[in-house]
């Protein structure tokens, strides 16, 4: 029969559309791997407009943790829809899609022990609270409080120029809306002319992470 060893079922779940599937676990778990790598396994998760500097964040973040002898993984928006989210536009219902593979793939690398550093418009609360959900304990969430005239002014992409002539729909902070946080961790403010640097914002990321124990274990 079907699920049984010896006399002994096995129990399986359905979850999803996925039927029969049985959670296996390892003998090495996350507090193994978190005293090996000597940090503990957490998500930054980096949230702001396009043009902020989530991306620039990011890679200061990882560069600074790495200087530092700690482990990161940085999950990049652009970079994911390269692949893992290649097959999602930006529709409503794919945006949501792609913040929930995220979340999870996320949640993998904390519990390999990283400290993984997600960059991502991801633009609303119900999204992040999801991926906050999976990880409450090693979730910290940083807002880039960036004026949209600023973010506008770099526009890296040339993506608002197109969003101002029509030639993108559904653009957040033009036509679509972005969700600031009403409660997360870290808030960095930037204003025309007076913005902190890459490497200034990710030492207060940093310290953050150090005072709240996550850079040893």
């Amino acid at each position: 029969m079907m699920g049984l060893t010896g006399n002994s079922k096995l129990v399986t779940s359905t979850v999803g559309k996925s039927t029969n599937i049985r959670w296996h676990d390892c003998p090495i778990g996350q507090d193994g791997r978190q005293k090996l790598l000597n940090q503990k396994g957490c998500v930054v998760w980096i949230t702001g407009l396009s043009g902020s500097g989530k991306s620039t964040l990011a890679c200061a973040l990882s560069h600074g943790l790495h200087s530092r002898g700690h482990l990161t993984y940085v999950l990049d928006g652009d970079n994911l829809r390269h692949g893992l989210n290649r097959d999602l536009c930006f529709k409503a219902e794919d945006r949501a899609e792609n913040i929930r593979r995220v979340g999870e793939v996320a949640k993998l690398f904390a519990d390999a022990g990283l400290i993984c550093i997600a960059c991502l418009i991801s633009p609303f609360r119900s999204d992040r609270n999801a991926c906050r959900s999976l990880l409450p304990k090693s979730f910290i969430e940083v807002f880039l409080n960036i004026p949209l005239e600023v973010c506008e002014a770099r526009d890296p992409k040339g993506l608002y120029k197109l969003a101002r002539t029509g030639k993108i729909k559904g653009f957040t902070g033009i036509d679509d809306p972005y969700e600031p946080p009403s409660d997360c961790e870290i808030v960095i403010h930037c204003k025309a002319g007076d913005c902190p640097s890459p490497k200034s914002m990710a030492d207060q990321v940093i310290s953050y992470l150090e005072v709240n124990g996550f850079l040893q274990y």
